[in-house]
């Protein structure tokens, strides 16, 4: 499985723990289960952004907060677009994936698992939060 496959399932599990509002490791492993997902460097990406969105869950949620409209609120936010931008985040702070690769690949999983404005919405929030953040 290539990185923007395993990407994809990380994103994916993201999402299923949004929905369900549980985050734990039994989550982790039913969802590789259930997947079928047994390769090695998959799985430990997995595990690592699952644990990396965790640990950094306040600041993350901040950088998304503080980018968005006055009006809006985290809970406002389709549960996609807030897994993909936390995929996204983790991956261009803590990660130091190159914040074009990043932003291209949730991008893509947007148009493909978002609503019509996902996309471009999404794109907004990282444009800012690069701006703001990663060319300082």
């Amino acid at each position: 499985m290539n990185r923007t496959q395993a990407r994809e399932e990380a994103f994916k599990l993201l999402y299923s723990m949004e929905i369900q509002k549980e985050n734990d490791e039994e989550q982790i492993e039913l969802y590789l289960e259930n997947n079928e997902i047994t390769d090695t460097k998959t799985i430990e990406y997995i595990k690592d952004v699952w644990a990396g969105i965790e640990a950094n869950k306040e600041e993350i949620n901040q950088k998304i907060s503080g980018n968005l409209k006055v009006e809006w609120k985290l809970e406002r936010l389709s549960k996609v677009d807030l897994s993909l931008l936390k995929l996204a985040i983790y991956e261009m702070l803590y990660k130091k994936i190159p914040f074009k690769v990043a932003i291209n690949e949730v991008i893509e999983l947007a148009k493909k698992y978002g609503e019509d404005n996902s996309a471009s919405f999404i794109n907004g929030i990282l444009a800012s939060i690069v701006k703001n953040d990663l060319q300082n």
